[in-house]
């Protein structure tokens, strides 16, 4: 970690926040709990915790492993429905399958993005390729579900199949971190994902002792999750390190600094920074559906009982019907 990277940030466009910029204060720092997600792979869920009020649009965020898989180990998802909101999966080392129930899908590896949007409803699954389950092997991802505004719950389904080499690289001044912006803007460089609700999803490495301060939407809420690594977030350097998330106030700027010493196997602080202009309605949220209210997760779960979110591809629905 990470696979995007380059040999001289230097030579990237260099970002800055202002000079008359209002620094966001640190509102709370969380620890992320640790559990397990579909057929047993580790997570720790970046969001618990945090009130809702802080995350809009924002839903959830799953830091899939660290964890380095023996031969036969790897597991992944078994079909699932979604319907109301966007998935986001980005994986930093290893390699996953995605398929759904309406032709989308692929095969995402180092520093790649599949975006999805389940809209109206679909059927999805993700797991290991034959081939990393055989060998095992490192795997690392993330995955945060976005809103939707109303108006959009119900659009027809569409993916964004984003490479590595697609984000948009950018700098410090002082060329002590690696910005790279997988979707939304920063400082007028836009990134390649596109987004139904405005956002901004970049993710830093921040080298040891080096201090990142970026500009930051006044309209947009801001958060910080720490991959890897230890350092300090706002201006007062509060601490955090590891599988803990930062809450940021009101203001233009927000403020991440690497800690001079890092762990052995970590040589830099990894960090994922959102920010998103709250959709403000009434979330009904019920397993994979997230909708405005009970009535409407109610007929998503009759939807998806009765087939109306489409069905399992036949040579998937013989596979499972062996087993």
């Amino acid at each position: 970690m990470p696979a995007v990277t380059v040999e001289n940030p230097l030579t990237l466009p260099r970002v800055v926040a202002s000079a008359d910029a209002v620094a966001r204060p640190v509102l709370a720092v969380t620890t992320a709990p640790s559990g397990f997600e579909g057929e047993g792979f580790p997570v720790r869920r970046a969001f618990a915790g945090i009130n809702y009020r802080h995350l809009d649009p924002f839903i959830m965020m799953d830091q899939m492993g660290e964890v380095e898989y023996a031969p036969g180990e790897p597991k992944g998802t078994p079909w699932h429905p979604h319907r109301g909101f966007e998935t986001v999966t980005y994986i930093l080392d290893g390699i996953f399958d995605h398929q759904d129930s309406n032709g989308g899908g692929g095969t995402i590896t180092n520093g790649d993005t599949q975006w999805m949007t389940a809209g109206s409803g679909l059927l999805h699954i993700e797991a290991p390729p034959e081939s990393l389950v055989m060998s095992g092997g490192l795997f690392h991802g993330i995955q945060l579900w976005v809103n939707l505004p109303a108006k959009d719950k119900m659009m027809a389904p569409r993916y964004q199949d984003i490479r590595g080499g697609q984000v948009q690289l950018l700098s410090t001044p002082d060329g002590g971190a690696l910005l790279r912006v997988i979707a939304g803007e920063l400082d007028g460089h836009q990134g390649p994902g596109i987004t139904h609700t405005p956002i901004s999803l970049v993710h830093a490495t921040v080298a040891p002792g080096a201090e990142v301060t970026l500009p930051w939407r006044e309209d947009f809420n801001g958060l910080a999750y720490v991959l890897a690594g230890r350092g300090s977030v706002g201006t007062d350097r509060r601490a955090v390190h590891t599988g803990q998330t930062a809450v940021f106030g009101a203001g233009s700027s927000i403020t991440v600094r690497a800690d001079e010493k890092q762990d052995a196997n970590t040589p830099d602080l990894e960090v994922v920074l959102l920010g998103g202009q709250p959709i403000r309605e009434p979330m009904a949220h019920y397993g994979p559906f997230v909708m405005n209210t009970r009535e409407e997760l109610q007929q998503a779960v009759e939807d998806f009982q009765k087939g109306r979110l489409g069905t399992i591809p036949a040579v998937h629905g013989m596979t499972e019907g062996g087993l």
